[in-house]
């Protein structure tokens, strides 16, 4: 819920309050997956970037998979238009969401071929993790944190001990709110938005929320450290 409207509904509860009851009991009969999936679309017709990912993440976690979700945004094409289906598309991508690749949804799909193809094509692999350079070793205090921007994606780096390291994708598992280095006061980092806090050292959500930070396998090699995504 966006600060505004939870203003409103303090403000005025007499109001607004009866609004997103009506909105609650719209859905009673509906099963938790399909009523997700119905506000994903709704948020790709607006185009509300924060709350179609918001309804995204919860139709997953409720069991919705990544082809229903294509599915749906291809079934409302009559009113959506294929402008805001890419818009749509974007935003998952950028998300990185396990199973949106193109060779697990083809690995996934149910719909086999009327006639099987006299030579079927080798299957395409999944591509490789690639091990990326993040920083220098040398001069990274034991027990400090960086965050570190590399190869398009942000990251956090805490040095555990002097052999030990840890590195987190900067990204929020809840919502996908990518966290700044403001967000971390001593080993504590903090979402901005809606304040699920983790512990820095093992990757542990501490307060608000249920989800770990992603934590990317890492090491050194020749005083630079690296990682794997």
């Amino acid at each position: 819920m966006s600060d505004a409207l939870t203003y409103l509904v303090k403000a005025r509860p007499d109001a607004v309050g009866h609004y997103f009851a009506f909105l609650k009991a719209c859905g009673t009969h509906l099963d938790p997956k399909t009523r997700n999936l119905i506000s994903v679309i709704t948020k790709v017709d607006a185009q509300t970037a924060r709350g179609f990912r918001q309804y995204l993440n919860r139709a997953l976690r409720e069991g919705c998979t990544p082809m229903e979700v294509l599915d749906a945004l291809l079934m409302a094409f009559p009113t959506l238009g294929l402008a805001k289906i890419v818009w749509a598309v974007d935003i998952i991508l950028a998300m990185d969401l396990p199973g949106f690749d193109p060779a697990a949804l083809q690995a996934g799909g149910t719909t086999a071929p009327a006639t099987p193809p006299a030579a079927a094509p080798a299957t395409t692999p999944a591509p490789e993790p690639v091990w990326h350079d993040l920083l220098a070793t040398r001069g990274v205090e034991v027990g400090s944190t960086r965050r570190v921007e590399c190869d398009g994606r942000a990251v956090f780096v805490h040095r555990l001990s002097t052999r030990s390291w840890k590195v987190y994708d900067s990204l929020c598992p809840h919502q996908t709110t990518d966290l700044p280095h403001l967000a971390l006061q001593g080993h504590t980092l903090t979402c901005p938005k809606h304040q699920w806090q983790f512990d820095i050292r093992s990757g542990a959500c501490t307060a608000k929320g249920d989800q770990p930070l992603r934590e990317w396998p890492c090491r050194v090699e020749k005083g630079r450290l690296r990682a794997q995504w």
